[in-house]
């Protein structure tokens, strides 16, 4: 019996429900990305990230986690507000991804109201979905489902919007046509790896993360590593220079259309957040993907920036 979803309805769906990008790709095994995650884990560039290490099969091929597989539809959600820094050196600055509400919260709605509307026309339509937190490859299959190319700094750059949106991915039981592959678009354009100022794209499309900013103040459960100090340019909570320094993101960014992403912790006094108290964070913090690095992480940040 012929699907009654079609490419067209779930384009024009996801567009009704907010999503910027939508993309289809065959639901298959990913070797050759595979191995390339394999060299990165064998070179310990995922540091601490010790659940990289884990669900290898689920990572390789998604029927590993969704047996009825068929297809992967992937799906952009714009983040991009146009704010600036103060540029203060008494402020810590936040990643433009975290200006807003956790967008985690705000993607998971989206993806279920749309399987939701999916399941309405067909009944038989069945489906999981991740927003970056389960053994899924997010960025492969938005390559794969032709919502942009893997860049240099290794974010999924989309030749309208740049490399500021947020993916999510949707492995379904359904046949689409399945999207074109894009071009990689980078060329000889080395912007990303000469203005990382610790030199974490160690070669284009490989980040170690040890040297990673994002990673440092966010991931990293430790003390950060003191040959690092003096190179985070006052950034507390993740880290843009790569993405800001794009000539994709400088000519072709868009300006979202989400209210939950409209920036509320753009910067922070360090010295206020080295004396904020539990309440204060969890009050402050309380829909911010900033509560991840949590009270003790945050302070680590501002006075590894502040010394």
């Amino acid at each position: 019996m012929m699907s009654k979803i079609t490419n067209e309805i779930v384009i024009d769906s996801s567009r009704k429900i907010g999503f910027d990008l939508v993309g289809f790709a065959k639901a298959e095994s990913l070797d050759e990305e595979f191995l390339k995650l394999n060299i990165w884990l064998e070179k310990n560039y995922h540091a601490e990230m010790k659940y990289m290490e884990k669900n290898l099969e689920k990572r390789l091929d998604v029927k590993n986690i969704f047996p009825n597989a068929v297809s992967v539809i992937s799906l952009g959600l714009n983040y991009y507000y146009n704010e600036n820094f103060s540029e203060k050196k008494s402020s810590g600055k936040i990643s433009r991804y975290a200006w807003g509400k956790d967008y985690h919260f705000v993607m998971w709605q989206k993806c279920e109201d749309l399987i939701t509307q999916l399941k309405n026309i067909d009944n038989s339509f069945e489906a999981v979905y991740y927003v970056d937190t389960g053994p899924v490859m997010d960025k492969v299959w938005a390559v794969r489902s032709g919502l942009g190319w893997q860049g240099k700094h290794t974010n999924v750059i989309n030749k309208e919007i740049g490399s500021w949106f947020f993916i999510a991915t949707i492995i379904c039981n359904k046949t689409f046509s399945f999207s074109n592959v894009i071009a990689d678009f980078c060329g000889s354009c080395t912007a990303c790896i000469d203005a990382c100022p610790t030199d974490a794209i160690v070669q284009p499309y490989l980040i170690d993360s040890n040297k990673c900013i994002s990673y440092q103040t966010i991931e990293n459960k430790n003390e950060i590593d003191e040959t690092l100090k003096g190179k985070f340019d006052n950034w507390i909570f993740g880290c843009d220079i790569c993405q800001d320094v794009c000539p994709w993101n400088i000519k072709f960014f868009a300006e979202s259309k989400v209210a939950e992403f409209e920036p509320v912790n753009v910067e922070i006094e360090t010295e206020k957040i080295i004396n904020m108290t539990e309440k204060e964070f969890s009050e402050r913090f309380n829909l911010s993907p900033i509560k991840r690095t949590k009270l003790k992480g945050l302070k680590r940040n501002a006075k590894f920036v502040s010394q």
